[in-house]
């Protein structure tokens, strides 16, 4: 006999401010707590020392978290100049030190190196796979890794403002699977004076800002479903096709459905709803939307 789903089938995305010092996984458990919810999961981790926006996703909105985590994401960071880390940051153990400090001249010089589409290598600490292990389960093992060069695209980095001549703070915004703690370090060795991440705070990923963000104690307060926003916000900048009542049964089955009225091009992805509810999301080919996950959101939604 299957076991019984605990909680209650709570649908939507939650935007977090997470503090510092606490786990993504802390915060997913402490929102599916507090709503009581069966199902949740994050859409892209953030590290315990670093804050801001951590987007939580209940219910049947787990099935569009791939759409958050391929997502840009834009980051507020600051560099401490002058040693490098075990772990790239201020977590770390020092692995070698320098006297030199950068001028703004130098630092404004260096980011284009940094910027477009450029090869980057994870940090040692990191959730990369090394034959089938994580990176950062082998370091913490005591392996030194030798971690292959990754594609990533930066569509911005910016200097901020150099508080003193010890740090400087930056904004970035880049795609999938960038790691700032990365970028501190190769732009520290490009300058000759070693760098970690002193501080990181992420500002936006996809649609989702910090705007109205849920703080811990947000958490934990019994308001907090007013805070959900829609399953298809997740969806945004994706087309949406209107599905007829009719249509909608097959559908929600898996099968393929030439839904009235798309302009689409064959490969595109589109999502269909019913009277605004979205049913499924999926690829378009050969004249139908074939549905590659489909939303079971009831009474709830």
């Amino acid at each position: 006999m299957a076991r019984k789903r605990r909680g209650q089938p709570v649908h939507g995305w939650l935007i977090v401010d997470k503090p510092a010092g606490v786990t993504s996984a802390h915060a997913v458990a402490r929102a599916k707590r507090t709503l009581d919810a069966e199902k949740a999961g994050h859409a892209g981790t953030l590290d315990p020392a670093a804050t801001g926006l951590l987007a939580l996703a209940l219910g049947e909105a787990t099935k569009t978290v791939p759409f958050i985590a391929d997502a840009a994401k834009s980051y507020r960071f600051t560099v401490r100049w002058g040693a490098a880390t075990t772990t790239d940051d201020a977590e770390g153990e020092p692995l070698a030190t320098s006297a030199l400090r950068p001028d703004r001249a130098a630092i404004e010089a260096a980011l284009p190196a940094f910027t477009g589409d450029i090869l980057q290598i994870p940090p040692q600490i990191s959730a990369v796979k090394v034959d089938g292990e994580r990176a950062y389960a082998l370091a913490r093992a005591g392996e030194t890794l030798d971690l292959a060069p990754r594609p990533l695209h930066v569509a911005r980095l910016d200097l901020v403002e150099m508080p003193d001549a010890d740090t400087a703070t930056f904004e970035m915004t880049c795609g999938k699977g960038g790691y700032v703690r990365s970028v501190a370090r190769d732009l520290g060795a490009r300058l000759g004076c070693l760098g970690h991440v002193a501080a990181l705070r992420r500002l936006a990923t996809g649609p989702f800002t910090l705007d109205g963000a849920a703080t811990w104690a947000d958490l934990a307060a019994p308001d907090l479903a007013l805070r959900l926003l829609p399953l298809e916000t997740a969806l945004a900048g994706v087309p949406e096709l209107a599905c007829p009542p009719a249509l909608a049964p097959r559908l929600l089955n898996g099968n393929p459905m030439p839904l009235p009225g798309a302009r689409l091009a064959e490969g595109d992805t589109a999502w269909a709803s019913r009277n605004g509810v979205p049913l499924a999301v999926g690829t378009w080919r050969a004249g139908a939307l074939h549905p590659s996950r489909v939303f079971v959101l009831g009474d709830a939604r």
